[in-house]
Parts: C-alpha cells; structure tokens; sequence
C-alpha cells in the first residue's frame, strides 16, 4: 500500500497555478488509474487505485497549503500508512522549471505545506518529490510568482513534468524508493 498526497490549495482561483502543481499531479494519476476523487474522512479527497497489486490512496487536501499536515495525519491514520510509504508532492522554487528529485527525507527548504506537514507528523522523514517551478520572480514576489499560472511557453514542460512525475510516483509504489531515485534523479 502506498498514500500519495499531491499538496496544493483548493479553489478554483487556484487551478492552474505552480503551487498546485502537486494537485496536478495527483490528477493525472487519477486519471491514469482510472480512478476518481471522493471525500474522505478528514480534510481532504481520496481517489483509491491499484497499481502492480498494490492499494494506491491519492490525496489532495482540502484545507489550504500551509495547513496540509493535518490533513496528511488524518490520511494517513485513516489508511494505516506510516510515513516511509507515502510519498509528497509538491511544488519547489529552488528547482528549475522541469527538474524533479525524488528523496527520502529533507528540510522543508521554506515551503510552508511541508513545514506544516514535517510539524504534524513530527519528523522530516517522509520520502516527498519536489517539483521545479522556476524561480523568474522579482525580489520580494514570491507568494505572487507561486500563486501565478504557468506562461504559455511554459505549459510543454510542465506537461512533461507532469508525466515525469505521474511515472516517478508509480516507480515509487512499484519499485520502491530507491530504485525510483536511481531512475529518476
């Protein structure tokens, strides 16, 4: 069994943005599965899938980034996952618009919906795949650069990311961490 939370903030203001594309992410494997999202029993929808033989559970909160750990917690208690078998997936602005790294723990590296999430879990042990956004922000524009939609010459890398990530995240399941990283990073 796998938890798959892709992190982002709910809100149609919100489609589209780079800080969604963790809820990006976890669509497409969505769809990719065949599977659709329904409410769960805490903060959050869940669309349930098999992969390999494997109980797959994708998340997406419905409380707003900075809030996501309780909503991991709950998820997590709610499908008996400890944190080495969930995977995060979030947005990163250290990164270069098109890179990923998958790792098996890390600082939260100013991201406050992994902050939040390494806060409620206690602990910085949770395997997570960051997802380049860029950085092409003026100094001081941040939350403005991260809740802004992709440019239009941007959207075919982001569509590839995207693709990238969906088949990471099954590697992830099927192949276990560290194969997953020797593969893609």
């Amino acid at each position: 069994m796998a938890l798959l939370v892709g992190l982002g903030n709910v809100g149609a203001e919100y489609e589209g943005t780079r800080h969604n594309i963790g809820f990006d992410i976890v669509d497409r494997l969505a769809h990719k599965l065949g599977s659709t999202f329904q409410p769960g029993e805490g903060s959050f929808v869940v669309a349930e899938a098999r992969y390999k033989g494997q109980n797959l559970f994708l998340i997406k909160p419905t409380n707003y980034m900075n809030n996501s750990g309780s909503s991991v917690t709950k998820a997590m208690a709610q499908f008996n996952q400890k944190p080495d078998q969930s995977l995060i997936i979030y947005d990163d602005l250290h990164l270069a618009l098109g890179d990923i790294k998958l790792r098996p723990k890390g600082s939260d590296g100013g991201h406050n919906g992994i902050a939040d999430v390494h806060e409620k879990i206690g602990s910085q042990a949770i395997p997570r795949l960051r997802i380049g956004i860029g950085n092409d922000f003026p100094r001081g524009r941040q939350v403005e650069f991260v809740l802004s939609p992709f440019r239009s010459e941007e959207l075919e890398t982001v569509n590839h990311i995207i693709d990238e990530a969906v088949q990471t995240s099954l590697d992830f399941v099927g192949l276990g961490l560290s194969r997953a990283m020797n593969i893609h990073n």
